[in-house]
């Protein structure tokens, strides 16, 4: 037990000292919360406004998530980095050196990865969500408002989930370039296309972040359904990844 907290400990050391990983899980904070202002912003001009740009889905309780829900571009990039830097630069002989149990490395890294992500996730999701209220003003909602709090704490959940999803990946293809080229697109725009499209529409829901959504939905009914698709995908990640790293021979 000892020595997987060492392993842990020199693995938040290692986060700190790589500029690019640790900007990354830094810049998911300003990220959401400009983008939470921003939407804030923008639904209260168009309300006020009575302009038919603005959607007819529109609640200011979903609203309030949809800073982290574009910001956790940055988680994925900060999980992908995390995990593949040291197969790319060759530092991973290092490390092994250091934590032979290729199991105990694996595992210090999953570790910091969801204790980085929950750390700041869970303050921003609700920082975003009051920021978005107040820039609303009298069209916003409050934070206790029902289906609120659930949907901030499916929130965080999600976020994590699919951070572990990208580092499951990272560990598998053993470097940034396919994770982050299969990734950011499916999450920007990718699945959101197939969700329209009749042929994939049903299938689309079953995807890791499609189905995540589900969690910081308000008032969804089907949110512990996303939670299991979404945790399945992610134990499977980790584990083909896992599989892969115990295999890795430099």
């Amino acid at each position: 037990m000892a020595e997987t907290a060492a392993a842990v400990r020199a693995e938040f050391t290692k986060l700190r000292g790589v500029r690019g990983t640790f900007a990354a899980l830094l810049l998911f904070a300003p990220a959401s919360l400009l983008l939470a202002a921003l939407g804030g912003w923008s639904a209260r001009k168009a309300i006020e406004s009575h302009s038919a740009l603005l959607r007819p889905d529109f609640t200011p309780e979903q609203t309030g998530l949809d800073g982290v829900l574009y910001g956790q571009v940055a988680l994925i990039v900060f999980a992908v980095l995390l995990v593949s830097s040291e197969y790319s630069s060759g530092m991973m002989r290092v490390s092994l050196l250091a934590v032979p149990r290729r199991g105990r490395l694996y595992l210090a890294k999953v570790v910091v990865t969801a204790a980085a992500t929950v750390a700041v996730a869970a303050p921003v999701t609700v920082l975003g969500y009051l920021l978005t209220q107040f820039v609303l003003g009298p069209h916003g909602a409050d934070i206790d408002a029902r289906g609120v709090p659930r949907a901030l704490a499916g929130a965080v959940v999600h976020l994590t989930l699919m951070s572990l999803f990208a580092a499951g990946v990272a560990a598998t293809a053993r470097g940034a370039v396919v994770p982050l080229a299969v990734l950011l697109p499916m999450m920007l725009a990718g699945t959101q296309i197939l969700s329209t499209v009749g042929a994939t529409k049903e299938m689309v829901r079953y995807l890791p972040d499609r189905a995540g959504l589900r969690m910081l939905t308000v008032g969804s009914d089907h949110a512990f359904t996303g939670f299991v698709v979404l945790l399945g995908w992610t134990v499977a990640a980790l584990t083909v990844g896992w599989l892969r790293h115990r295999r890795w021979d430099g």
